[in-house]
């Protein structure tokens, strides 16, 4: 097991150096390597190596991993800009996927194999048992995140222990989906699969905690699409010209653009907590595991309820126009549309957040609304 280590903290509200680093390295290749005749060319099947290979140069799948095991040791708090600018730009590669499972598979003593991997939780994404021999697998995985580009599947859920598996072998079938991106989400249907490495599950606190971590991850993409939808839709209110005047400044548009600015902003201090919760549970402090359920299914419903508000606002605002597949909008509302779903809907969190205020009582509710550990 390699824990993270320890680094000083930024003074509060304050950037890390790394953090600054990774923002300015990500921004400037995204920005270089992604467009909307990227997207289009992804969309209609043409997946760009070129892609992949660039982050693969910055060591950006190894963010979390320690240093000694080769990569950068950073904290979740710091790989936020990172996750974020896979939403702005859309940016079409299992990177946060690869990140996750890289992080696990460190904290677990495992190598970290080459190329992009994808995750899996049995349980929510499908049913996964092991053989009795306890080296091959039998079940379904549904919705697996960019399966078939990916060699490699990190697996959680298996009797409390963490599995890597070659997808690249005849006993496993792969059947093709996406979602409304175009984006894979496949199913996989092992039969006697073979288990490359088996280790305990690390964070065993952690219910589920690939899906947990997915969650995150989709949640600070969302919060990166976010700001691109309102970026899009701003800039298009003060070009767009009707009876004279921009039509941005029209006080109906104004207030729904407030409002939207408004549920960004609460999603972007969601996601900011949740990571930071996930640095304190991964550093093992106490009562961390629960703080970061409580935060991620936060992150998860402020996040998904603002996309909600985004694809409304954005589409009232451009009109027609907004609606074409000529039009760049689409490209951030489709996988607003998409990642809001993805390991748990706002709904779904909001629901477990419910319930375990119910379950809390009268009397256990408001302190563990302040511990943040309903």
């Amino acid at each position: 097991m390699n824990p993270t280590p320890v680094k000083p903290e930024a003074a509060a509200g304050e950037p890390s150096e790394l953090q600054r680093l990774i923002a300015d390295s990500v921004e400037g290749l995204f920005a270089d390597l992604i467009d909307a005749e990227h997207l289009a060319a992804f969309e209609a099947g043409d997946h760009d190596p070129e892609l992949w290979q660039r982050v693969a140069e910055q060591g950006l799948p190894a963010a979390l991993v320690g240093e000694s095991a080769g990569g950068s040791g950073a904290r979740w708090s710091e790989i936020g800009p990172l996750l974020r600018a896979i939403g702005y730009w859309q940016a079409p590669l299992p990177l946060a996927e690869s990140m996750l499972a890289g992080a696990l598979l460190d904290r677990a003593g495992l190598a970290l194999p080459d190329g992009p991997l994808t995750i899996a939780e049995t349980g929510r994404h499908g049913e996964l048992r092991l053989c009795p021999d306890s080296q091959r697998l039998n079940g379904v995985l549904a919705r697996v995140p960019w399966a078939r580009d990916c060699r490699w599947l990190v697996v959680s859920g298996l009797d409390r222990q963490l599995a890597l598996v070659d997808l690249r072998q005849a006993a496993i079938r792969l059947d093709r989906g996406s979602n409304f991106a175009a984006e894979p989400l496949d199913r996989l249907h092992f039969e006697g699969a073979e288990i490359a490495a088996l280790a305990p599950q690390p964070l065993g606190e952690i219910d589920a905690p690939l899906w947990t971590l997915g969650a995150l991850a989709r949640a600070c993409m969302l919060w990166g699409a976010l700001e691109a939808t309102l970026d899009k839709t701003v800039e298009y209110a003060n070009q767009r010209v009707q009876f004279g005047k921009p039509i941005g400044r029209q006080q109906a548009l104004q207030q729904y653009l407030a409002q939207l600015a408004g549920a960004i902003g609460a999603a972007r201090m969601a996601c900011q907590v949740a990571l930071d919760s996930a640095d304190a549970a991964f550093a093992g402090e106490p009562g961390g595991a629960h703080r970061l359920r409580f935060d991620v299914a936060v992150a998860k419903v402020c996040a998904g309820e603002a996309a909600t508000l985004a694809c409304s606002v954005a589409h009232q605002v451009f009109g027609a126009i907004g609606f074409t597949r000529e039009h760049s909008l689409h490209q951030a509302t489709r996988r607003l549309w998409s990642w809001r779903d993805e390991f748990g809907s706002d709904s779904q969190w909001a629901l477990q957040l419910g319930e375990a205020a119910i379950d809390a009582g009268s009397a256990g509710f408001w302190n563990g609304l302040c511990e943040r550990s309903l």
